[in-house]
């Protein structure tokens, strides 16, 4: 092999440790790395042995996109109420937590729909806080003792119920049942969508923190009839709540200090009239 001579030797060196011309290889470089990285997929797609690409699932996904809903709501070329990353659009759920199109939530209604409706808080409104009732006499709350319907059927009786369940942080359950209650009486449909729409964001979406418990089947059959919901929708969960309170919260309130005060003073005006 030919020997270069000294000066070929020094300026080939002179040349080739220059910095710029180091910029020119670069590209080639690049384009060697990303071809060898090409043939590389292509042998993996043949090979079965070769371990495929994962992708984020179930709960990665859905970190991933709560932490994009806020970038998408505060983008500064997002035009208000122009459904995106992190808004609601017509074909978005409404009310579950994973927020994808293909669960079996109820969707949102179009908005276009010209039907008339009414206020959200004013119907809210409507909905039982504290019912108005006398005081309850001697033999009405010893008939709470003999069954858990007694206690229902009265005012008062629901009342002095609530005020335990209240101290068992358990309050929803009445609250739910009686908003059911209150349901059963409407006629009109468009008053009886928009009542059970303010049920389902307030004790039947898990977002809720008066969410009350339900089973997945119950929870299931809700989620269908809620595209059309009618004042018995919520029959099953009413019945599954009140059960739940018949057998777990009513012994409780029969030997409560709420219960026993109040029977106890009643006792003493009886004795002094």
């Amino acid at each position: 092999m030919p020997q270069l001579s000294q000066d070929n030797q020094e300026c080939l060196q002179k040349h080739f440790f220059r910095p710029s011309i180091w910029t020119q290889f670069l590209p080639l470089f690049r384009a060697q790395r990303y071809n060898a990285d090409i043939h590389q997929i292509t042998e993996n797609e043949g090979d079965p042995r070769a371990v495929p690409d994962t992708k984020p699932m179930g709960s990665e996904r859905m970190e991933m996109r709560k932490r994009q809903m806020p970038l998408a709501q505060d983008a500064p070329g997002a035009a208000p109420g122009q459904p995106g990353a992190g808004s609601r659009g017509s074909n978005a759920c409404c009310f579950c937590w994973c927020c994808c199109c293909s669960c079996s939530c109820l969707t949102v209604r179009n908005q276009e729909d010209q039907r008339p409706t009414i206020a959200s808080h004013e119907l809210r409104a409507d909905l039982p806080t504290w019912e108005e009732s006398p005081a309850p006499t001697l033999e009405e709350v010893n008939a709470w003792a003999q069954s858990f319907d007694k206690l229902m059927v009265t005012p008062a009786g629901r009342n002095a119920f609530r005020e335990f369940l209240r101290t068992e942080f358990s309050e929803e359950n009445m609250l739910f049942w009686m908003a059911c209650e209150e349901l059963k009486k409407e006629a009109n449909k468009n008053i009886i969508e928009e009542k059970a729409r303010i049920i389902y964001e307030d004790y039947i979406s898990i977002l809720s923190p008066k969410e009350v418990s339900l089973d997945s089947r119950v929870r299931e059959v809700i989620n269908r009839n809620m595209v059309e919901p009618s004042q018995h929708i919520f029959d099953d969960a009413q019945l599954q709540i009140y059960t739940l309170m018949h057998r777990d919260s009513y012994p409780r309130f029969m030997n409560s200090a709420v219960y026993k005060d109040l029977l106890q003073s009643l006792s003493e005006k009886s004795i002094e009239a």
